[in-house]
């Protein structure tokens, strides 16, 4: 059986082909526009769905007979239509931020606690929701001729197969998913002046949600049985793709933002600090997520924008193993503000500790360990919560590098694993199409069937002992900086 993994990132669209044995016959990348200005950033559905739909043509003239695809997709995303099934308004995307108010609102108005109680999570300016109330607020006449509300994975499935359908990972970053129940929030809806009927059906991630209509078929190439399935947000998704899927397992990304996954079977809510996020898992069970916003944006800002180079292993060469603990420079990674754990999008990047013998490897080297610490923040949060795991597995582009793999396995105290697939949500999302169109009974049998480890980092003693001095400078400058980061972001 051939399955199709679909995608739908910030950058751009990635779509495979995988057969029953997890390897992967072909990749397609497309890209489309991004629209930032200021603190907002959006994209149109429409050119997710001409450049997929182009993509697909271009994997399916190569590997014809696809049984079955399926989708992970940048979530949070506010797609709105109006009754014509058209687009009402481009995307606001994740990484927007011009819904501080209406988090303000939410968290300090509706209050923290209605909030956990209902959907588990706090209010964050990525999250759905607060684009809503935005939307509500600022563009009214829009507002009222919505008549469908969906993510953006979902709008692609819903191209593909005409179906209205979410899945519960993805919900879960929505503020309206009750994700203890699996179910819509009245309480939720109500604030945020929708009905029930303008969500799509909810459905697990490897469910089947309908077939690819003939319309989509004439413009992807695939069969008109070829089996849709509904997959997940990409952090779950991806997640399925490192088989990061059973309680205990934890994953890290290393990508354009930094995440740290962990799989559970038990429901939990961070009341006390609300620090981490508590989603629904694409394997049908439950995870906990912290998100860095700058760990590979760092250093591509670093080495792009400020050294205006763009050769990543030769700025690191210079770092020697000896190096790593006793750097006297400390970066601090909030370039766009900071999600969890500690939800600032006024926080700004930093240098701290620079003196005239300062090298610029020194400064490199900062970076690199300043976003393992702040994947530490979110490990330390996640681990309150009494989540406990002996490894983790590695992913994103950043983990390409040795050396930042080994500073994260010292900084973390935790073994580092790299997997035989480096595909990552796409990947995951084939292997979600594989489940639903019934080539594996379960995403766990999947998984430990088609993914193994092929290198591990262990942490080295020395530097560990040499990390654990400098965590807690690192973990106290922004609570010394963080008055001023609000003063400058207000200007």
């Amino acid at each position: 059986m051939i399955t199709a993994g679909v995608d739908v990132g910030t950058s751009g669209t990635k779509i495979l082909a995988m057969d029953e044995h997890g390897k992967v016959l072909k990749i397609v990348m497309r890209d489309y526009p991004l629209y930032q200005s200021g603190v907002e950033s959006e994209q149109h559905p429409d050119d997710w769905w001409e450049q997929t739909a182009d993509g697909l043509r271009e994997l399916t003239a190569a590997v014809p007979n696809i049984a079955a695809v399926s989708f992970s997709g940048q979530m949070h995303g506010l797609v709105v239509l109006d009754a014509e099934d058209k687009v009402i308004r481009r995307a606001i995307l994740w990484n927007d931020q011009r819904t501080t108010a209406q988090c303000d609102y939410l968290n300090n108005v509706v209050g923290r606690e209605k909030l956990l109680e209902n959907v588990a999570n706090i209010a964050l300016t990525g999250f759905t929701l607060p684009k809503i109330l935005w939307m509500k607020e600022h563009e009214p006449e829009l507002f009222a001729r919505i008549k469908k509300v969906m993510l953006p994975k979902d709008y692609i499935a819903y191209k593909l197969s005409g179906q209205f359908a979410t899945d519960e990972s993805d919900a879960s970053g929505t503020l309206l998913l009750d994700v203890q129940k699996r179910e819509w929030s009245q309480t939720m809806l109500e604030i945020a002046g929708l009905k029930q009927e303008q969500l799509p059906k909810l459905y697990k991630s490897s469910a089947a949600v309908g077939k690819v209509t003939a319309a989509a078929a004439k413009l992807t190439g695939l069969s008109e049985d070829t089996i849709v399935v509904i997959g997940g947000g990409d952090q779950a998704v991806g997640a399925v793709g490192t088989g990061t899927v059973s309680a205990g397992m934890c994953s890290l990304s290393l990508g354009t933002s930094g995440v740290v996954f962990a799989a559970t079977d038990k429901f939990a809510v961070d009341r006390a600090a609300s620090a981490v996020h508590s989603f629904c898992h694409a394997n049908g069970a439950y995870h906990m997520m912290g998100v860095t916003l700058g760990a590979a944006a760092s250093t591509k800002w670093w080495i792009e924008d400020v050294l205006n180079v763009t050769d990543y292993n030769s700025e690191q060469t210079a770092i020697k193993p000896e190096n790593l603990g006793n750097n006297s420079v400390y970066y601090l990674p909030y370039l766009s503000g900071e999600r969890t754990p500690i939800n600032d999008p006024f926080a700004r990047g930093a240098f701290v500790g620079m003196a005239t013998y300062t090298s610029r490897a020194d400064m490199t080297l900062a970076i690199l360990e300043g976003v393992a610490y702040s994947l530490r923040d979110n490990l330390e949060a996640i681990k309150k919560l009494g989540v406990s795991f002996s490894s983790a597995r590695i992913i994103g582009g950043g983990a390409k590098s040795a050396l930042w793999c080994q500073i994260t396995a010292n900084v973390l105290n935790l073994r580092v694993d790299k997997i035989n697939s480096a595909e990552g949500p796409a990947f995951g999302a084939a292997i979600l199409a594989a489940v639903g169109a019934g080539a594996y009974p379960t995403v766990e049998e999947a998984c430990s069937k088609l993914i193994a480890v092929t290198q591990s980092y262990k942490p080295d003693s020395a530097a560990v002992q040499r990390y654990e001095k400098r965590y807690p400078i690192y973990n106290k400058l922004y609570k010394d900086l963080a008055e001023s980061f609000g003063k400058i972001s207000a200007g």
